[in-house]
């Protein structure tokens, strides 16, 4: 319903880059720039500066950037109030998807869940997995999407206004190149890791991961602890290219065709779960309910 060069005109904006833009959409700069130009000569407007250093936006670029947003996600969630209004009579349970979240175990257990809730189906909804974006669903599941797998601590659900059905306390592991010489490996041990540059998530972003990160610089200085802002593409991507070793889980081992994924013997787990609105509809109650009956969680 809208321009589909707006959104490349907002991955470009937001990566400061043709390049990158292009990584995160899995097709060539050559392809990125044309959209740009072709959206340009539509609109009659230079939106961007270029020059070797990236790019930059033009006052009408920065103009078009702050409305497109708005028009994106008015056009996404028009659509979703007509999906909304043809199942009115039906029980959906909205699943967000993105490569970066995992939505395969649900569907693992659907065949048991459907036992128990007959009339229930359930539609998958891709995301863009942006930081800003994931925020914005998280705290608003429930409109367009209802639920969405992820790890999480107590901070997290708190600032992102949402509550977790917890699953399973998921082991930490790390993944590497299949080039890697620790590729071959079917455990590591934090030893292993010595001289490395383990790429962590950034402080804050989970106490669990907090956690590791102080048991690493106390007693283990020689692996080289390096920040990672957010886990995406472009990280997996960077752990390919510069022979690193990634922070990761077990449920990422089929984001990288070329990164593997190895348990670590540090005895280090985070929660994962179901995360959802702290107020659920009949609905999602009714999924939340099945989902403890067929995992036995009390």
């Amino acid at each position: 319903m809208h321009n589909h060069h707006l959104e490349t005109f907002i991955r470009v904006a937001d990566s400061g880059s043709f390049s990158k833009a292009a990584d995160a959409m899995f097709i060539s700069p050559t392809a990125v720039i044309k959209q740009i130009d072709l959206l340009e000569q539509e609109l009659g407007l230079k939106l961007m500066e270029r020059s070797s250093r990236g790019v930059s936006l033009t006052p009408a670029g920065e103009s078009v950037y702050n409305d497109a947003k708005y028009m994106i996600q008015y056009s996404h969630d028009s659509i979703v109030r007509a999906q909304n209004a043809m199942e009115k009579k039906e029980k959906v349970i909205r699943i967000g998807v993105s490569l970066m979240t995992p939505a395969q175990f649900v569907l693992s257990l659907w065949p048991r869940i459907k036992e128990i809730c007959p009339g229930l189906t359930f539609r998958l909804v891709p995301f863009d997995n942006t930081p800003a974006n994931a925020r914005e669903i998280l705290k608003n599941l429930g409109t367009n999407i209802d639920i969405v797998a992820g790890w999480y601590d107590e901070d997290f659900l708190r600032s992102r206004g949402c509550a977790a059905l917890r699953l399973e306390d998921e082991p930490i592991c790390c993944a590497v190149s299949v080039n890697h010489r620790l590729a071959g490996n079917k455990r590591l041990s934090i030893e292993d890791l010595a001289g490395e540059n383990l790429m962590l998530i950034r402080r804050g972003w989970n106490r669990y991961t907090d956690a590791l990160r102080e048991h690493l610089w106390m007693n283990f200085p020689a692996i080289k602890v390096t920040d990672v802002p957010f886990f995406d593409v472009s990280v997996f991507n960077r752990c390919e290219e510069e022979g690193g070793v990634l922070v990761a889980f077990g449920k990422w081992e089929s984001v990288h065709p070329l990164l593997k994924i190895i348990p670590v013997d540090w005895g280090f787990t985070i929660p994962f779960g179901i995360l959802h609105s702290p107020r659920p509809s009949s609905v999602v109650s009714e999924f939340l309910s099945a989902v403890k009956d067929v995992c036995s969680i009390s």
